[in-house]
């Protein structure tokens, strides 16, 4: 028995450790592919490779289908949510952002998350502490945005705005998931979301970026997608509800506070990204706030943890 726990701990830390690394290391794989193919079509073509290995490790799975319109509209509203709306508003706002700082910005999820739990799920406390990260976290955050407009201009402003609107979609995309608690195969819940969440973007690119087979479809292009689409999505939602059954919410919670530094460090030693001191302290800023949301005080429960 002992050997069996000491087996599913190794996994579990393992698990950890790689989805560490994978959400750490895909902000500057987008900025690299960025440099080939236009950001809607590139958000498509990620999750279409991403669906095909979902749909793969979904086969043998008895519930295919949502079981009723309720779930079938709360899939929808947050696929398009999630990869409708906040995953091109990062890919486009990395254009101009650097990727380390597109982590960081991501990271305030769990801030908006906190206020849309508080308003639609039963039994969640927003206590002062709470508060306090949030308000400290939205200050980063607007210190971060400041020098992006005063270094980067203003389109590097919209970028980091961009940012943090889709940080709020998908904090209350993740909301919406909770209360409504879909009794579907993690998988399952991920392709159908993905399907909802690129068809508009299908046409939106055939408008915007023309013809896809006239795009810059080389090696590097390829390299990227496939990392993205396999690794980054696909192997990501695989590990991240694995883990979801295996650890508490709040453990699983805290990759967003190691992603940032991780992206800042990868960014940094293989992006050749460099940042300016109020950038690295509107970061800390963000981050400090975040801890502060997740830290656990003996009086809470897991019950009042709101969802991620």
């Amino acid at each position: 028995m002992n050997n069996q726990n000491g087996s599913i701990r190794i996994q579990i830390i393992a698990a950890y450790v790689i989805l560490c690394v994978i959400w750490s290391s895909t902000w500057l794989v987008i900025k690299i592919g960025l440099q080939d193919l236009p950001p809607i079509s590139f958000v498509v073509v990620r999750f279409l490779i991403a669906i095909v290995f979902l749909v793969i490790a979904s086969v043998g799975c008895k519930n295919l289908l949502p079981k009723n319109k309720s779930d079938l509209f709360i899939l929808m509203i947050t696929g398009l949510l999630m990869f409708g709306l906040n995953y091109p508003l990062v890919f486009w706002a990395e254009g101009y952002v650097s990727s380390a700082l597109a982590a960081v910005l991501q990271a305030t999820i769990p801030v908006f998350g906190m206020v849309f739990a508080y308003k639609f799920l039963p039994n969640v406390i927003l206590n002062w502490r709470k508060f306090g990260g949030a308000l400290i976290a939205l200050f980063g955050v607007a210190v971060i945005c400041g020098r992006l407009l005063d270094k980067g201009g203003v389109m590097a402003l919209w970028g980091g705005i961009g940012l943090v609107i889709g940080a709020m979609s998908a904090a209350f995309a993740n909301v919406l998931m909770k209360r409504q608690s879909i009794k579907l195969p993690s998988t399952v819940i991920a392709a159908w979301q993905m399907i909802f969440g690129i068809f508009p973007l299908i046409g939106i690119a055939l408008v915007t970026d023309g013809n896809p087979m006239l795009l810059h479809w080389n090696l590097r292009a390829w390299i990227c997608l496939l990392y993205l689409g396999i690794i980054g999505s696909a192997l990501a939602f695989f590990l991240l509800y694995w883990l979801l059954h295996k650890i508490e919410l709040t453990s699983l919670q805290s990759i967003t506070l190691i992603t940032p530094p991780g992206a800042v460090l990868i960014g940094w030693a293989a992006g050749g990204e460099s940042f300016s001191v109020w950038s690295l302290v509107g970061a800390a800023f963000v981050l400090l706030g975040v801890w502060m949301i997740f830290r656990k005080s003996q009086n809470e429960t897991k019950n009042n943890k709101f969802y991620n």
